[in-house]
């Protein structure tokens, strides 16, 4: 009894260092990993909302860009990282929902190392043609990928990602051969798009934004159930009567799974609030990114929501990246 009565007050000793630590959280700057170079839209989103949620937290946040493997190296030090606190994602459908089921080399598990903090924003993404090709509409799109089975090529930021399985969903739907051109970022493949050497791609509007309002690309549909305030004029994927080829890009503060539920909040409230403070707000919306400001729980169904979908995507057109 003796013995039973000092273990367990030596386990409750044990355990107030880390209660007092989580309710002094931070007390030291926080990291935050982007997982891509430094000047694109994640990147903006997360410079934007660390910023703003210094403020909150009363300690720095500092960005480290960490790019590569299609963000899957700066994801991969997230998981491996200590779960205080101080070492967190930003994290996109790249690093989180899709490589599971595309990834054979996956050097980590996103769904048991990695745990939802904030959800801050959703981006559409557009289907994009040059300003130089005669397609006007989906439909226009679709008909010539008919006509031309294997004759219309389609760019994509890399094998297994999110622009490239958006195209899969549309080619099962529609029953279209088109073929598939990887490249290694947006720029080269915009590039090329530009220059109608690739006849089409699905890219997030916060990327092709500005090539939009010059002119240089047209946009053909976006992927969200409603239009973007950004491209008014531009009908929905479902408007355009391919609803299957509805997807978000979300964006979102992921941290190591194991992290105090205490840190979590503290979290959570800062990188909510950054999102939906007006400055950031504003900034977001003129990219072309809903900002969404949801904490952990709704962020955990928004995941669980994506991985069966891009399950199902996988499944259905064999993508895998070897």
């Amino acid at each position: 009894m003796h013995r039973r009565r000092f273990a367990t007050t030596l386990g409750a000793a044990t355990l107030l260092p880390t209660l007092a630590r989580a309710d002094d959280f931070p007390t030291r700057p926080i990291t935050l990993i982007v997982p891509f170079a430094a000047g694109g839209s994640m990147d903006v989103l997360a410079r934007l909302s660390a910023q703003q949620a210094t403020g909150a937290l009363g300690q720095p946040v500092v960005i480290d860009n960490r790019g590569g493997a299609a963000g899957l190296i700066g994801a991969a030090s997230v998981a491996r990282a200590e779960p205080d606190g101080y070492t967190l994602l930003m994290a996109s459908a790249a690093q989180i929902t899709i490589p599971p089921f595309v990834n054979r080399s996956l050097t980590f598990d996103p769904p048991k190392d990695l745990a939802p903090v904030a959800h801050l924003a959703d981006t559409p993404m557009a289907l994009i043609v040059s300003a130089k090709s005669p397609l006007g509409s989906v439909a226009d799109f679709v008909t010539e990928a008919r006509g031309r089975r294997g004759g219309l090529n389609y760019a994509s930021t890399g094998v297994g990602t999110i622009s490239h399985l958006v195209m899969e969903t549309l080619k099962l739907a529609a029953d279209i051969d088109v073929v598939h051109v990887p490249y290694r970022g947006a720029a080269p493949a915009l590039n090329d798009l530009q220059a109608n050497q690739v006849q089409a791609m699905f890219t997030s509007t916060a990327s092709v934004a500005a090539l939009i309002a010059a002119g240089k690309v047209k946009p053909l549909a976006v992927t969200t159930p409603v239009r973007s305030p950004l491209l008014a004029d531009v009908p929905t994927m479902a408007q355009a009567g391919w609803p299957t080829a509805e997807v978000v890009v979300w964006a979102g503060i992921m941290a190591p799974a194991g992290v105090p539920r205490t840190i979590v909040r503290r979290l959570e409230r800062a990188f909510a609030e950054a999102a939906l403070a007006p400055e950031v707000h504003d900034r977001l919306v003129k990219l072309g990114a809903d900002p969404v400001g949801h904490g952990a729980k709704e962020f955990a169904e928004v995941l669980d929501k994506d991985r069966a979908l891009w399950r199902r995507v996988a499944l259905a057109s064999g993508v895998r990246v070897e």
